[in-house]
């Protein structure tokens, strides 16, 4: 592996964490340290996103939201990565792609909030993901019920695992998806970006 790139060992689970981090805050980390925990992974890598294909305003500067985000997520199992800069890839499915064969023997979980869930299906090659890697979800205020009737949410109703049995995620074959609720920071992006005081 080239320098720069984070590291894993064939047999981890490493969850996946991506967004634009506009910026990183509080309830980003509240909810990789829950992920850790209730879903049995070795390692959350963020993927700090060049821009988000989904929102027409661009994010602040790939450097300085990397700088917060490592600001924010200090944890020994975690690592703050711009790892879809360097691969070129702006959709999580072509990250994906990219990053299993990269990493031969590393179980990936991509994880989410239930908002993302409710809107899963307007993602490029959504469908892939679900079949490709497991899923875990961390519920978030606000959004619980759109998330339990989405099209992902329904489509793949036979692969969920309950909440009691989130440890099992990241041992075995997708599709395999997890919804669990938690006590949620109601900390956000877009209300801390309102205020400015993140840029201090």
């Amino acid at each position: 592996m080239r320098a720069g790139w984070p590291v894993a060992q064939a047999g981890q689970a490493v969850g996946l964490l991506g967004g634009s981090f506009d910026p990183a805050h509080a309830g980003h980390a509240h909810i990789t340290r829950e992920a850790l925990k209730r879903f049995g992974l070795d390692r959350v890598w963020w993927l700090v996103s060049p821009g988000n294909p989904l929102k027409a305003r661009g994010p602040a500067p790939l450097d300085v939201r990397m700088k917060r985000a490592r600001d924010v997520m200090v944890h020994p199992r975690v690592e703050v990565t711009d790892l879809e800069a360097r691969l070129g890839t702006r959709y999580t499915a072509q990250t994906l792609q990219k990053l299993i064969p990269r990493y031969q023997g590393v179980q990936f979980v991509w994880l989410m909030g239930a908002d993302n869930l409710a809107g899963f299906h307007r993602w490029q090659d959504w469908d892939w993901i679900m079949e490709s890697v497991p899923v875990g979800v961390l519920a978030r205020p606000g959004n619980r019920i759109s998330a339990r009737r989405s099209v992902a949410a329904r489509r793949y109703e036979d692969a969920r695992l309950p909440g009691t049995a989130s440890q099992l995620l990241a041992r075995g074959d997708a599709p395999r998806w997890c919804y669990i609720n938690l006590p949620l920071s109601d900390a956000s992006s877009s209300a801390i970006r309102a205020s400015g005081g993140w840029l201090s």
